[in-house]
């Protein structure tokens, strides 16, 4: 099945610049792809010839007059901008025009704009950030990284369903583990909200591991976690900062004095392989989940490969059947648990 991605082609730091040339490297290396880009048409086309490309059959310009500045509040480009790249991409993924919707830019605007357009799915209260994290035995699905700063009992398990529903439409995985984010594994540990969230999952069909501690993400003890927007936000945006440190120190090492510098040449390979599985560029792409439709938020400063990867995230949401998979679960699992709840009442 041929998958049609609408790339808002304005949004981020670079804007045609980077989402131009990714996409057409994306293409070449995806022959069932099509991708539509959508921006002010003279700048999308000015940059096309600079790559020496053009329009074709798999390759489209929709042209959008406005554009979604990056410090631009959301209230602002839901209101006075209609007809910006970013509203007019997601409006072709509701249309049916595309499968899904790739874009770089403001991450409120963008989030608002797929929520008033889009809509939820039915049962879910707020959409939440999902991205799936490396770890020691693979990846993690991770979610609400910075939708929601507060987030109910109700809401947290919610995300976990649809973690849970992500994960499973990804990595084949029938029942992927989930774990909540705490301060400890002690069900005595925790605020209030995290407490009543880990009983309520215990009410769902989720494989429920229960409450898991920061350095539980890396190490892939659960398949999902679950977690507050706030709290999912420090986790990670601290380790994107722990992986430019560790990078900077070993290149301090290596390049300290010409001896230093003789192991940095014998262990390139080696350091070449672990820059790789670290490369953040490699992970970028994250996915606006409860929405009816697919969206990924690439990083704003994301450059020509991170982009690109930013696609195959949308590329690989929009093939596995994700929203189809999280909205029966959805559905499945409240109807479950709402049964519980009565059934514990009566």
């Amino acid at each position: 099945m041929d998958i049609t991605v609408a790339v808002d082609a304005m949004g981020g730091d670079h804007g045609a610049h980077v989402t131009v040339p990714a996409a057409l490297r994306f293409l070449r290396d995806n022959p069932d792809v099509n991708i539509v880009l959508v921006g002010l048409a003279d700048v999308i086309t000015a940059e096309l010839a600079a790559q020496h490309a053009a329009t074709n059959t798999r390759l489209r310009i929709h042209a959008a007059t406005e554009v979604v500045t990056m410090d631009e509040s959301p209230q602002s480009a839901m209101k006075n901008k209609k007809d910006s790249s970013m509203r007019v991409a997601i409006n072709l993924v509701k249309s049916g025009q595309a499968n899904a919707c790739v874009s770089a830019g403001n991450t409120g605007a963008l989030m608002a704009t797929a929520r008033f357009v889009l809509k939820t799915i039915p049962g879910i209260d707020r959409p939440a950030i999902a991205k799936l994290m490396p770890t020691m035995k693979g990846q993690t699905a991770m979610l609400d990284l910075g939708a929601n700063v507060d987030s109910t009992p109700l809401q947290l398990t919610q995300f976990a369903i649809m973690g849970s529903a992500m994960f499973s439409a990804l990595k084949h995985v029938d029942a992927p583990t989930v774990g909540l984010l705490n301060i400890g594994s002690e069900d005595i540990k925790g605020n209030e909200a995290v407490k009543e969230a880990a009983e309520m999952i215990r009410k769902t069909r989720l494989n429920f591991h229960g409450n898991i501690e920061g350095d539980d993400i890396y190490r892939g003890t659960v398949d999902v976690v679950a977690c507050d927007g706030f709290t999912g936000n420090v986790a990670l945006k601290t380790s994107e900062g722990l992986i430019k440190m560790i990078t900077t120190f070993l290149k301090e090492e290596f390049t300290r004095n010409i001896l230093t510098r003789c192991v940095a040449l014998l262990a390139l390979p080696l350091m070449n392989r672990f820059k790789k599985r670290l490369d953040p560029r490699r992970f970028n792409g994250a996915s606006f989940l409860g929405l009816r439709g697919i969206v990924v938020k690439s990083h704003g400063g994301a450059d020509e490969i991170a982009f690109y990867w930013a696609l195959a995230q949308a590329v690989e949401e929009a093939r596995s059947g994700m929203i189809q998979r999280i909205t029966e679960q959805v559905q499945q699992e409240l109807l479950h648990l709402n049964a519980a709840v009565e059934a514990a009442e009566a």
